[in-house]
């Protein structure tokens, strides 16, 4: 190995510079340039705007899993709270309320985790048929969300449901908008 060692200067006397490149035939200046776009495993996806579908898949349905959880967790515990009784001792008390929390988040967080499923996937396939992600599909995403999770309780409910999913879709794109422009972050 090359010692390269600067007479004039004392501390540097004691180091050397250790060049792993030195062999080869690349200029330095270009070693650690970076590039500024984002690096892409396959190059298709180099084009698109939007997440693909399994990004899409972890995130809508671990953030309504979440979602559902903390909330329904803080509703049961709250009931739990309302729930005990005058004569309960502390360890009853406290047992009452963990399990009406555990039990209430339990089931809203699967609840939402379904829904965010049946979101990620119904949006994923109209992006892949349209090619392109706009306000339109994800309000056609939240009204079939709606309609399929409540198709087995009935066709009203399945309608209801699916305009509400749409309109909940629509009205949560548009406030993402809004906020992206009007909000400087």
């Amino acid at each position: 190995m090359d010692n390269s060692l600067n007479n004039n200067d004392k501390k540097s006397q004691n180091t050397r510079f250790y060049d792993p490149y030195r062999d080869l035939k690349v200029p330095i200046k270009n070693l650690y340039n970076l590039p500024t776009s984002p690096d892409n495993l396959f190059p298709e996806l180099a084009n698109r705007t939007y997440r693909p579908w399994n990004e899409k898949l972890t995130y809508y349905t671990g953030i309504a899993c979440l979602t559902g959880a903390v909330g329904g967790g803080i509703t049961g515990t709250l009931e739990g709270i309302r729930a005990a009784e005058r004569g309960d001792s502390f360890k009853i008390r406290v047992n009452r309320v963990l399990n009406s929390g555990i039990q209430r988040g339990r089931r809203l967080g699967n609840s939402l985790g379904s829904l965010g499923l049946i979101f990620s996937v119904t949006e994923s396939t109209i992006q892949y048929f349209t090619d392109r992600d706009d306000m339109v599909n994800s309000a056609a995403a939240g009204l079939a969300t709606g309609a399929l999770f409540k198709a087995a309780a009935g066709p009203r409910s399945a309608v209801i449901a699916g305009v509400l999913g749409g309109i909940a879709a629509a009205a949560t794109v548009a406030g993402k908008q809004a906020l992206r422009r009007y909000v400087p972050i």
